[in-house]
């Protein structure tokens, strides 16, 4: 049955219109667009006491972000990562200068593996870049073990992980730095934006120059920065939506819970379990596809499912190990990414998504794999 709209694979959240009138209504009598005017310092405020973390650095977008988390660092040489990634997290990598060094994924979490990584790391490793994937948590634990026996860094791209929680720990905790996006996709969002998470203070200073072209004063120059800065429109957009962000978790928990109850039993189909004290913001929901048992191919599905008018991402697909920009990284064995990325599809999540338009995808899927 084809839909009579096409349904998109997301929708952004929205305050109600008035409300957003009314956050930037002071913009035209102040005239403060950017450069850190009012509504940016109180989004900071906060989003610090939201994410109960000290340090909140906003950025223009979440790429740029993680470039400054990397130059305040000063780090050299090479970064072990995930290639089961946004193509951001290894261009910010290959953009300051360092060599990606790819690692397998946990085949349960899809995030970076924390038994593979040792065996990468030489004389010239400086850092572990983990990537959070649809609101999983990296090991953190595991992981800072290895880094503190090595002398590392570690940092996390958290552009799924915003507002997750485990053990009653923010993931914005983990690490010494982590980077958010807030793209119109994401569970909050300033239309376009991001921001640096510090542990240590002196980075969010460094950070908040870098990002300003490295300016310290009208007159001084300390850092070759550039312009990361968010404006004031972002910011009172940002705001608006953290005040009702716990209403837009609710409301994707719930179509989360219905495609579960719905997709369970579906031969093929390997759903995204929350682990045990995870307290997720169901940023996504991805189906692993084994076609011998679903009777199809991922791709097919994704096929079969457009032409009812459904959307559905390949996400993430391809691995950045496999981009032709990318061929300069030190390349290893991934066979668990390779066949993630292969066999996965993220099926459309949003607040909005109602009952009725769930119930229609999970018939669609459950009716290509009876087929």
């Amino acid at each position: 049955m084809k839909m009579n709209q096409k349904i998109a694979v997301t929708r952004s959240s929205m305050p109600d219109f008035e409300e957003y009138v009314a956050e930037i209504r002071p913009l035209w009598e102040s005239r403060w667009l950017t450069n850190s005017g009012e509504k940016h310092r109180e989004l900071e405020s906060r989003l610090r006491a939201y994410l109960g973390v000290d340090n909140v650095s906003l950025c223009v977008n979440g790429h740029l972000a993680l470039e400054c988390i990397l130059e305040a660092m000063e780090l050299k040489g090479e970064v072990i990562t995930t290639p089961f990634t946004f193509v951001s997290t290894t261009n910010a990598l290959i953009r300051k200068g360092l060599t990606p060094v790819f690692c397998d994924i946990d085949p349960e979490t899809y995030t970076i593996d924390p038994a593979c990584i040792e065996p990468l790391i030489t004389d010239r490793t400086t850092a572990i870049l983990g990537v959070h994937v649809y609101g999983n948590l990296c090991d953190d634990e595991r992981i800072a073990a290895i880094a503190r026996r090595h002398g590392l860094k570690v940092i996390y791209d958290a552009a799924h992980a915003f507002g997750v929680e485990k053990d009653g720990a923010g993931a914005l905790s983990m690490g010494d730095a982590s980077m958010l996006s807030f793209h119109a996709t994401k569970v909050f969002h300033c239309i376009e934006g991001g921001a640096a998470v510090f542990r240590e203070s002196g980075y969010y200073d460094k950070l908040t120059h870098l990002k300003n072209f490295g300016m310290t004063s009208p007159t001084e120059l300390t850092y070759a920065g550039g312009n990361a800065k968010m404006n004031e429109f972002c910011a009172a957009m940002g705001l608006c939506n953290l005040r009702h962000i716990d209403r837009a978790i609710a409301a994707r928990k719930r179509a989360y819970e219905q495609y579960t109850a719905r997709l369970s039993g579906v031969n093929g189909l390997k759903l995204n379990a929350v682990a045990p004290g995870v307290k997720s913001n169901y940023a996504y929901f991805p189906v692993v596809i084994d076609p011998a048992q679903f009777g199809c191919t991922r791709d097919k599905l994704a096929e079969r499912l457009e032409e009812q008018g459904i959307g559905a991402r390949k996400y993430f697909y391809p691995l950045t190990s496999t981009l032709a920009c990318l061929r300069g990284s030190k390349q290893n064995a991934t066979p668990v990414a390779e066949r993630i990325s292969a066999q996965v599809l993220c099926l459309p999540l949003y607040e909005d998504l109602d009952e009725k338009t769930a119930d229609a995808i999970c018939d669609a899927i459950i009716s290509i794999s009876e087929r």
